[in-house]
């Protein structure tokens, strides 16, 4: 259920590469190429297979541009048209079609007289800009970028405000030589920023338009496929530059031990609070916790806890690692992350590069993500065509050493599953996954899984009809049946009761299903209603949009019941003495926060869920020994908030400080960084002088 890159807004926040230089404005005579002979297809590639397509007809004034792509089942649908007028800025903008998961988008923009007039999915708005502004649509294709790219080159200054809010600016970020059947060319590589997290590189000719690149999403001129990989990887470099650059800034690798003053340990053993004292720190290890008379020794740095709560390092049990999230992730306190299918090759990079201590990031444990072939089937991992390959394929992880499971995903043939778990299980290796194609929980809970992935996946079996194929948006818009479903039958129990007595655990994703289910266009989902505001323009404006298609108010019901009925489930499950763990498929960090409030429903307790978040999950991954608690001789993965997050589980979105594996972080130090407003005060620091 991982999402890919969204089409509404890919971009934006570039925060320091020291590598960058202001934009340059190409010479009409000497660029290699104008705007007006950029390429007209492009093509959409998910690590290196296609997936789409992106056309764009220039027109008097403007453009039109067609964009569209699938990959795992689902990917968005648009038709837009842009005018612009002399200074290249926007005049009008209409975009039609729908979402990743269905939500239709009818989103047009126009300047009447001075004043800018916008409706999108979060409703209408308008504004009288005091200048030059560019208007940036909530859903559109990345031909965007183009345009914003060709009018901040114009711009006086390289930047423009920036339509609902924000400054978009721009920086080059290398040069490049390109070969395809369209022959050598010359590109630039730019970022921009302004209104998101993250920076969005792209390729520009001169002011043409070459194409975007991501780690493992790119959308290319159409015979520069074989680009790809190269491309690829340089994103992944310019990411880690940006990330490394960070790391020196705001990583506190203290040469000196640490004494952590005035704070309140939670302790999962007791689910409660202890008495004020302080943790010292040396290197990578918690070695001491003392009375508060004692006295900071000489050499010590001192950080004053000022009588907060200090919580060990939590667990996001369903994530899908990239640069920013590992960051974000460490910053909300969440030191470790299950990662449950990804690039092989960019995740290894990734986790080399934070273990190298280059880039902040958690502890990974990895997945072995396989998938069979099909018009639907997801592109990460290792994709198969047979059972041997099946088979194979788990051997490969098995192999390599540094895979704790296998992940079984929504194409694969279900009479493979067998052998692959029979294998899975000579080899050491656990076995979780989607429920396939075809086939339903109870079949897969048969075969030996040890662990459902998503509850939707467990509660499709209860109201499906034979033939019907999950590996669509049907997995997710079948939900809508839900309602109707008896809790109490024989089919729900039963099920219920063969997990619980083969011992297999569930990993719900729930905050994903609330975002899924009760996200409505207009209004903010109640997921992120505690810190929207913190967040720049393009999460406030996503986090005013639907994901479905609540076309008619039985829709309104229907979702809403779903998710009703999701949590009686799993209140269900909890009672019948299912392992559930916390993960979100929502890239962690502010999600987790969320996704742990959620299990507050079912019956569960702040103090527990703090527990089960730290100590539970390590002893779940088997690394109990050496996380999970803030004890002597343990690894100093912890976090310091100033409330008690055991009287108010909120409080534990309000942290000042984060050590991960013995180096610390301040969260408000970093923020800004992503256009995120902090949430609390720094800590006071003593350093002994030199």
């Amino acid at each position: 259920m991982s999402s890919h890159i969204r089409p509404a807004l890919a971009a934006v926040v570039l925060a320091g590469l020291a590598a960058c230089s202001a934009p340059s404005t190409p010479d009409a005579s000497s660029a290699a190429a104008s705007a007006s002979e950029e390429a007209t297809h492009f093509v959409v590639l998910v690590g290196g297979t296609p997936i789409g397509a992106m056309d764009v007809t220039p027109g008097e004034g403007g453009y039109t541009v067609e964009f569209e792509y699938r990959n795992n089942g689902r990917g968005p649908t648009l038709a837009e048209t842009v005018t612009l007028d002399a200074d290249g800025l926007p005049s009008s903008w209409s975009v039609e079609g729908a979402e990743t998961f269905g939500n239709p988008v009818e989103e047009s923009f126009a300047m009447v007289d001075s004043e800018a007039r916008w409706t999108d999915s979060t409703g209408s708005d308008q504004a009288l800009p005091a200048g030059p502004a560019f208007y940036v649509p909530n859903n559109a294709s990345p031909y965007w970028l183009a345009i914003a790219a060709r009018a901040l080159m114009n711009s006086e200054d390289g930047t423009l405000a920036a339509l609902p809010g924000g400054t978009l600016s721009m920086s080059e970020i290398d040069q490049l030589t390109v070969n395809g059947e369209g022959g050598e060319r010359d590109v630039t590589v730019y970022a921009l920023s302004g209104t998101s997290t993250n920076p969005t590189y792209f390729l520009m000719s001169g002011e043409a338009f070459f194409g975007l690149i991501t780690p493992g999403f790119a959308v290319l001129e159409t015979g520069y496929e074989g680009e790809d990989e190269r491309l690829r990887g340089l994103a992944a470099g310019y990411g880690a530059q940006r990330y490394a650059d960070m790391q020196a800034r705001f990583a506190h690798d203290y040469d000196a031990p640490v004494r952590i003053r005035n704070v309140r340990i939670f302790d999962p053993q007791t689910q409660a609070l202890g008495e004020p004292v302080s943790v010292v720190v040396s290197g990578e290890r918690i070695t001491a916790i003392d009375p508060l008379d004692i006295p900071t020794a000489n050499g010590e740095v001192e950080i004053d806890g000022a009588g907060g709560t200090l919580l060990p390092g939590m667990f996001e049990m369903h994530g899908h690692m990239g640069e920013g999230s590992a960051m974000l992730n460490v910053l909300a306190g969440v030191t470790s992350v299950r990662d449950m299918g990804n690039n092989n090759e960019v995740l290894g990079a990734l986790i080399d590069r934070i273990e190298a201590g280059e880039i902040a990031g958690p502890r990974i444990t990895r997945s072995g993500f396989i998938e069979g072939r099909s018009e639907f089937n997801s592109n990460n991992g290792i994709l198969v065509s047979s059972e041997a390959e099946a088979v194979a394929a788990v051997d490969t992880y098995a192999d390599a050493g540094d895979f704790w499971q296998i992940k079984i995903y929504n194409s694969m043939n279900p009479d493979w599953v067998p052998a692959m778990i029979e294998r899975a299980h000579e080899r050491g290796l656990r076995v979780a996954g989607h429920v396939p194609a075809f086939t339903n929980a109870d079949t897969m809970i048969m075969a030996g899984y040890d662990e459902m992935t998503h509850i939707n996946q467990v509660m499709l079996g209860w109201v499906l009809e034979d033939g019907e194929d999950t590996r669509t948006l049907l997995r997710l818009t079948a939900l809508r049946r839900l309602p109707a479903l008896d809790l109490q039958s024989e089919a729900v129990q039963s099920t219920i009761q063969e997990m619980a007595d083969r011992g297999i655990a569930i990993d719900p994703t729930f905050a994903i299903h609330e975002a899924l289910l009760l996200s409505r266009n207009g209004t903010v989902s109640p997921g992120v209603v505690d810190y929207v505001d913190h967040m720049p323009v393009d999460f406030q404006r996503q986090a005013r949009s639907a994901w479905a298609d609540i076309a008619t108010p039985e829709d309104d019901e229907n979702y809403r019941g779903a998710f009703d009925q999701i949590t009686e489930t799993l209140r269900m499950m909890r009672e019948a003495g299912i392992f559930i763990v916390p993960g979100t498929d929502l890239g962690g960090s502010f999600s987790y926060h969320r996704e742990l409030e959620l299990y507050q429903s079912i019956g569960m307790t702040a103090p527990e869920i703090l527990a089960w978040a730290s100590q539970d999950m390590a002893s779940y991954l088997g690394v109990g020994d050496e996380l999970g608690s803030i004890e002597p001789g343990k690894l100093a993965d912890f976090f310091l908030v100033p409330g008690d997050p055991t009287a108010d589980l909120r409080e534990i979105k309000t942290i000042s400080l984060v050590a991960s594996n013995g180096t610390f972080y301040y969260p408000t130090e970093v923020y800004p960084e992503f256009g995120i407003q902090p949430f609390t005060d720094m800590p006071a620091v003593a350093v002994p002088a030199e």
